[in-house]
C-alpha cells in the first residue's frame, strides 16, 4: 500500500459516499476547478474477469454510468487499446465524448494490476454536438487480497470542457464512480 499512498500523497479526500462496500472520496486538484476522485472497494472476480470486462469496449454502456456509447478504436494487444466513447449528460448540458487510452500491466512482485487511462490520440474526428474532452487520467492498483477478491484502488481526474460550471459536475462527480463500481 505504500506505493498507493505516495501516488495519493497530491490530494485531500474527504469521504463522500460510504456503502455497499464502496468508498468514494472527493479531493480539490492543484490545477483545475473539477474535483477528482478516489474508490475503494472490494469486489468478488480475478485478474483475468477484469482484464474481460475492461477490454469488452462494446459493453461498457451497459456498467459504465452514463455511457451511451462505447467503440474500440485501435488495439496494440489484448492489453493496450484506445477506444472512443461519449457520455450522456442531462439537458440542457451536451454530451461528452473522449479518446481513452487504456493500458494494462501487471507488476510480477507483489502481484498487482496496475491500470491507466489517459486521452488517447485523436483518431477520431471531433463530431458536432459534443464536446470533447481533453483532460482524462484514470489509475487503478488492484491486488488479490485472497482467491477470488479484488482489493481497486481507482483515482480519476476529467475536466469536462466546453464550459460545464464546476459546481455542476463537482455535484454529481461521486455518483457515476459509485454507480459504476
Amino acid at each position: 500500500n505504500l506505493l498507493v499512498m505516495v501516488g495519493f500523497a497530491q490530494y485531500d479526500w474527504k469521504l463522500a459516499i460510504n456503502n455497499n462496500g464502496i468508498k468514494v472520496y472527493k479531493s480539490e486538484v492543484q490545477h483545475g476547478v473539477f474535483k477528482a476522485i478516489k474508490v475503494e472497494c472490494t469486489l468478488a472476480g480475478t485478474y483475468s474477469k477484469l482484464d474481460s470486462i475492461l477490454t469488452n469496449v462494446a459493453e461498457f454502456n451497459s456498467w459504465i454510468y452514463h455511457t451511451k456509447t462505447s467503440k474500440l478504436i485501435q488495439q496494440t494487444n489484448p492489453l493496450d487499446l484506445v477506444y472512443y466513447t461519449e457520455t450522456y449528460l442531462p439537458w440542457p448540458i451536451v454530451n461528452r465524448d473522449l479518446l481513452i487510452h487504456l493500458r494494462i500491466s501487471t507488476d510480477s512482485l507483489p502481484n498487482v494490476l496496475n491500470i491507466s487511462g489517459s486521452i488517447g490520440p485523436s483518431l477520431v474526428p471531433k463530431k458536432a454536438g459534443k464536446v470533447r474532452v481533453n483532460h482524462y487520467m484514470a489509475k487503478w492498483r488492484v491486488t488479490m487480497p485472497s482467491p477470488g477478491e479484488l482489493q481497486i484502488f481507482y483515482i480519476l481526474e476529467i475536466d469536462p470542457g466546453g464550459g460545464m460550471p464546476a459546481w455542476a459536475a463537482n455535484a454529481f462527480a461521486a455518483k457515476g464512480p459509485y454507480e459504476t463500481f
